[in-house]
């Protein structure tokens, strides 16, 4: 589906540079990615280099097409991102905040095709109810569903998300990634997302890629298969339990950090 070829980074301070990633190989696969690692280990990066909002040495390719050397017309035609936002106030109603998704602005003529596409997509998410509504007047789970709905409209192949259950509550945690499957599944769209709870990660994702606090490549595939409590110690630096549900699938309970055995 995406595959990221010796992705090199640094971020250059004024007296010394931070080294991100230095020859970093992944591959994600169809549905929905999970991107996991400790604080300081470039999941956000990853993302921002896939979009192109980095200068970055390596190659990323979809398919048989180069990311990389695509213009930024042309990418945002294959893949939508979405970064972490806490925006909690703007003027604009949900319907204009939608539109933005496919407008550079709304001062250009909206037209029939585009206001569809919103209204359709709305009603995907089932909030077309709030079209009409401010979206600083929504809860912080509505926002996010609005933003979802701003990528989409978009129609693209790929959406990046980074973090999108951050400040969401345990049971608009688990109802996201829910409507991200069924996003996945009705609109044949694959999706690649940054989280840092495992536990989300195992019962939800296809396929999981982790990565070090180091910036390195650590495991990539099932749920079942790379969350470990050997990938626990050495990744999270957490003493823990693994063990399967009924479903097959990863259960997380972390005892203690390394430091204080």
């Amino acid at each position: 589906m995406l595959k990221v070829n010796s992705l090199t980074y640094s971020y250059k301070g004024v007296k010394s540079k931070h080294d991100v990633f230095k020859n970093l190989d992944v591959e994600f696969g169809p549905g929905l990615n999970a991107v996991l690692g400790p604080n300081g280990a470039g999941k956000s990066t990853l993302l921002k280099a896939i979009f192109g909002l980095l200068k970055y040495e390596g190659a990323i390719y979809f398919g048989t097409e180069s990311i990389t050397k695509m213009k930024t017309d042309e990418k945002t035609k294959v893949m939508s991102y979405l970064p972490q936002m806490d925006i909690d106030f703007s003027m604009l109603s949900v319907l204009e905040m939608v539109l933005l998704g496919r407008l550079p602005d709304l001062k250009q003529r909206v037209s029939d095709e585009d206001l569809n596409a919103v209204m359709d997509t709305l009603e995907a998410l089932n909030i077309k109810d709030l079209a009409g509504r401010s979206f600083g007047e929504l809860s912080g789970g509505q926002k996010k569903l609005v933003f979802i709905a701003q990528t989409l409209v978009r129609e693209p192949k790929i959406i990046l998300l980074d973090e999108p259950t951050n400040s969401l509550d345990l049971q608009k945690q688990l109802e996201l990634c829910h409507l991200l499957h069924r996003i996945i599944k009705d609109r044949k769209i694959d999706i690649i997302v940054v989280l840092h709870d495992i536990n989300l990660a195992a019962r939800y994702a296809d396929h999981i890629v982790i990565i070090t606090g180091e910036g390195e490549y650590y495991d990539s595939g099932s749920a079942k298969d790379v969350i470990t409590e050997k990938m626990l110690k050495e990744v999270y630096g957490v003493i823990g339990s693994v063990t399967l549900d009924e479903e097959n699938r990863p259960v997380i309970s972390a005892k203690r950090s390394v430091r204080d055995s």
